[in-house]
């Protein structure tokens, strides 16, 4: 699975709502839940990097992607503004 792929599923729950889908259950639960899980799974990252290995850093870093990505489109962002945003840094560098 690719993260367009996540951004696909993810965007298909908020447009077509599935019952006990967890995902549906964070969009219903607001902007606030959403944000206190992406502070969770950050959080999670840092502790996997510093002591539990290689394959939990792995995990914990899906988790938080996926927790992004529920947050942006919970906004209406897509891939595309963040390759916009990446594409405007780059040229800043050059």
């Amino acid at each position: 699975m690719t993260l367009n792929d996540l951004y696909q599923i993810i965007l298909e729950r908020k447009v077509h709502p599935r019952p006990g889908s967890y995902t549906c259950e964070l969009f219903a639960r607001g902007e606030d839940e959403i944000l206190k899980k992406v502070g969770e799974e950050s959080v999670e990252v840092i502790l996997a990097a510093k002591s539990q290995g290689d394959a939990r850093l792995i995990e914990e870093t899906a988790d938080l992607l996926y927790h992004v990505w529920v947050l942006l489109v919970s906004r209406g962002l897509s891939p595309a503004d963040l390759e916009a945003e990446l594409s405007r840094r780059d040229q800043r560098g050059k």
